[in-house]
């Protein structure tokens, strides 16, 4: 049975909870986030596994870091794990389509279901989930919330002080 602890981090972004699965960061869950699963499956408070991915998250929202680096559990199908994988690859501060990152998988005709992986994305702001954009440059569905996304898109952009953000 794998071992699963939680904690809580404050963030620009209203509190952050951590899970990690054996040690190893698994999600990220925002307050009020869709597809957020029941509290009860977050394991035991316990903020030992988290000191790194606290301490780049800190420095990401105090604008020093653009990447991080972190070993990532994630768990989803082999096609939502190669949408997430493709997202890691978008550079801080860039945007990229639905389309577009169905084109980079290959699979060109998918921009509807890297859409749907898109929103199962475990781990926010890490996988940057957020720097998907619709077709027509505009925001859509974000399971942070669009608020979150546009202030998380200003911040990376250099439109909005990191202070802005609470």
């Amino acid at each position: 049975m794998p071992a699963i602890q939680h904690t809580v981090v404050d963030s620009p972004y209203d509190p952050l909870t951590l899970v990690a699965v054996d040690g190893v960061l698994s999600r990220l869950h925002m307050t009020g986030q869709r597809h957020r699963p029941p509290e009860e499956t977050f394991g035991e408070p316990d903020p030992r596994p988290f000191g790194e991915v606290i301490r780049q998250l800190d420095a990401y929202f105090a604008g020093e870091l653009t990447a991080f680096e972190l070993p990532l559990n994630l768990i989803g199908t082999p096609f939502q794990l190669r949408v997430w994988e493709q997202l890691l690859r978008i550079p801080y501060g860039e945007t990229r389509t639905y389309g577009e990152l169905a084109e980079e998988l290959g699979s060109p005709g998918a921009s509807r279901a890297v859409g749907l992986a898109n929103g199962k994305n475990p781990v926010g702001i890490i996988v940057p989930c957020h720097r998907v954009i619709g077709a027509s440059g505009g925001l859509t569905g974000y399971g942070g919330g669009l608020d979150r996304k546009q202030r998380l898109l200003a911040f990376e952009s250099g439109t909005a002080e990191p202070d802005a953000l609470f």
